[in-house]
C-alpha cells in the first residue's frame, strides 16, 4: 500500500492505494507534509492526487482513476449509487434509497454513506436531509457546505 497526502483548500487528504486502485481518501487532521507521489507510486495513486488537484482547480467534475470498495455487497451497491449523483446536484436519502430499489432501507443507506473511505471522489457529501439540510459529513458539515457550494459555481 501507498500512502500520499495531498493538501486540498478544505484540510490535509490522506489518500491510499495499491496498483489495483485507491482505497482511501480520508481528511486527516494529522499534521504532516504533502507528501506528493513519486515515481515508485502505484498509478492510481498518482492519477487520484492530479484528479483531486483538478477537481480542486475547478476543472475535474468526475473521477476516472480505479477505485477498490472495501465492503458488504450493500455498502458497495450504495456507495456505487453515490457515484451516480450528479456533479453539482443532491439528493436525499430516501432518493438515494430508491436509486438502489429499497426505499426502506433509509437509515442503513445513512449508516453505510458515513462509511465511505472514499471522500469526494464517492461523493457522500452530495446527499442531503428530505427537509433539504445538510445533514452529518465525515469530515465535517462546513466542508460538507464547502464541497458543495464548490460543485455549485
Amino acid at each position: 500500500m501507498d500512502k500520499r497526502f495531498y493538501q486540498s483548500p478544505i484540510g490535509m487528504l490522506e489518500i491510499i492505494g495499491d496498483d489495483e486502485g485507491v482505497i482511501s481518501i480520508l481528511f486527516t487532521e494529522d499534521e504532516k507534509s504533502p507528501l506528493e507521489p513519486d515515481f515508485s507510486s502505484p498509478v492510481p495513486v498518482k492519477e487520484c492526487y492530479d484528479q483531486l488537484d483538478e477537481y480542486f482547480q475547478g476543472k475535474r467534475s468526475t473521477f476516472t482513476f480505479t477505485i477498490k470498495f472495501k465492503g458488504t455487497p450493500f455498502q458497495e451497491s450504495v456507495w456505487r449509487a453515490l457515484t451516480e449523483i450528479p456533479f453539482g446536484e443532491t439528493w436525499s436519502y430516501k432518493e438515494l434509497a430508491q436509486f438502489i430499489g429499497n426505499e426502506k432501507a433509509i437509515r442503513a443507506v445513512g449508516t453505510t454513506n458515513g462509511k465511505n473511505l472514499l471522500s469526494i471522489v464517492v461523493p457522500c457529501h452530495r446527499v442531503i436531509g428530505s427537509n433539504g439540510k445538510l445533514t452529518g459529513y465525515s469530515g465535517g458539515l462546513w466542508r460538507k457546505k464547502w464541497l458543495l457550494e464548490h460543485e455549485a459555481k
